[in-house]
């Protein structure tokens, strides 16, 4: 069998189990198992593929079928142009959230002291820590088993990032930071058993948001201006339809409330200022 007819065939399966963009998963897995970049092996066309290795591509094929998400199958994923690993246990890093990561480096200045919250995987301090070296980076989770990947990505790319573990502010008591950002889980509970299989494999602790999908945005508005220096900014990612909402909640302590749009042109981050006279400095 050719690398090309081995494709068409997985396209094929993976198209039949409703699984999207199945021709670029599928060049995606084989060039996996090619030790070659997805263009290289889409290449290699004509050429026969040993028996050992498709084997070997079967065996992610069949993960892929059962909607086991590409991230996790292959290991990493790509965010603001680096590698990163990836694993059950901590959310994907998805490509709107560099939309956030980007407003960050915008708004973080050098020497400044940040905090990333709910870091999952660590995708965001680590690049705060590596694009702003002088910066002195937190980063908090609830989840140890999302911290342990968090930790590896961090040594991955030797960055200077000091780990916490709590709920929310829970393990930050006592410091103040310049900026805080945070993608925390915003999915309406309702609405998890209907969503794309893929994130049945994800964990429910990074996705569930409560009944409205709203519960962590009210902590956040509530207890961020506390562990903020006074001017200090607040950055969140959000879901569709959530900007208003969240928006009003950060009024009373909180001012310059931007909304900001990703590639699609949907709202997707929210920047704001910790008034100046609000809770302790």
């Amino acid at each position: 069998m050719t690398v090309r007819e081995c494709l068409r065939g997985a396209e094929e399966r993976l198209r039949a189990r409703g699984v999207p963009d199945a021709g670029f998963d599928a060049s995606w897995l084989l060039g996996s198992v090619l030790r070659r970049s997805r263009l290289e092996t889409l290449a290699m066309g004509a050429e026969p593929l040993p028996e050992e290795q498709l084997a070997a591509f079967e065996r992610l094929l069949a993960r892929r079928m059962r909607r086991e998400p590409l991230q996790y199958i292959l290991g990493e994923t790509e965010f603001m142009g680096r590698r990163f690993l990836s694993r059950p246990g901590a959310l994907i890093a998805r490509n709107d959230t560099e939309l956030l990561a980007s407003l960050a480096l915008a708004c973080l200045r050098r020497g400044g002291r940040a905090l990333d919250l709910c870091t999952g995987s660590g995708v965001l301090a680590v690049t705060l820590s590596l694009d702003i070296p002088s910066a002195r980076v937190d980063a908090a989770d609830i989840s140890e088993e999302a911290l342990s990947l968090a930790r590896e990505n961090a040594r991955l790319h030797r960055a200077d990032v000091n780990f916490l573990r709590g709920d929310l502010f829970a393990p930050c008591e006592g410091r103040r930071y310049d900026m805080i950002c945070c993608n925390p889980p915003y999915i309406e509970t309702a609405a998890l058993d209907g969503l794309q299989e893929e994130l049945r494999f994800e964990p429910r602790l990074a996705l569930d948001g409560g009944e409205d999908g709203l519960d962590f945005y009210r902590r956040i508005a509530r207890e961020a201006p506390g562990y903020l220096c006074p001017g200090g900014r607040l950055l969140l990612e959000f879901g569709e339809g959530q900007a208003e909402a969240i928006a009003g909640l950060l009024v009373p302590c909180f001012d310059e409330i931007s909304v900001h749009k990703d590639l699609a042109g949907l709202p997707r981050a929210l920047q704001a200022r910790r008034k100046e006279a609000h809770a302790l400095a």
